[in-house]
């Protein structure tokens, strides 16, 4: 969804809950049928490589070659270690169900630490015209998108937070 395409709407909370629920169920399905019919533990690997690339391919035309916003600012999320977290868990276990709770448990918790690399440069801190802002939120103020929900921002910055409690841990 629009947590992935975003480099601003990259968020300390939601992105990091929503996209690896959302993104286990194709690989685990690719990881069961390989494992199954073949006996080979890479599926959920080879489904993230798949899917990487397919998304890569969707960013730079569609975002790049059509509309001419920066490749760098939708970048796609980081899968791989969970994948192969998750295909190491079947090897050694052979268990569906060991798998399904330590290694779904390990694909969550790996997103975050395995993405930090790449936002971590775009989540530095800066004052942009006596406001502090990350520099994700000026890319998104300076590259305005047809669409944008712009209330997301509102709620980071105004007093609708206190619903969700703090933005920053």
């Amino acid at each position: 969804g629009d947590w992935d395409f975003w480099a601003d709407w990259k968020d300390r909370r939601l992105w990091v809950t929503v996209t690896p629920i959302v993104l286990i169920t194709f690989p685990a399905a690719v990881q069961y049928f390989l494992w199954e019919r073949f006996r080979q533990p890479w599926g959920a690997t080879l489904c993230v490589l798949a899917l990487l690339f397919g998304e890569w391919v969707n960013r730079y035309f569609n975002f790049w070659g059509w509309t001419y916003f920066p490749v760098n600012f939708v970048f796609p999320a980081v899968l791989v270690p969970g994948a192969i977290l998750l295909d190491t868990f079947l090897m050694l276990s052979g268990s569906y169900l060991f798998t399904a709770i330590v290694g779904g448990m390990a694909w969550g918790l790996i997103f975050y630490p395995g993405n930090w690399p790449i936002i971590a440069p775009i989540h530095v801190p800066v004052e942009y015209n006596g406001m502090l802002m990350s520099i994700a939120d000026i890319q998104g103020y300076n590259y305005v998108r047809t669409g944008t929900p712009e209330y997301i921002r509102m709620v980071e910055k105004g007093t609708l937070r206190t619903f969700g409690k703090d933005v920053a841990p």
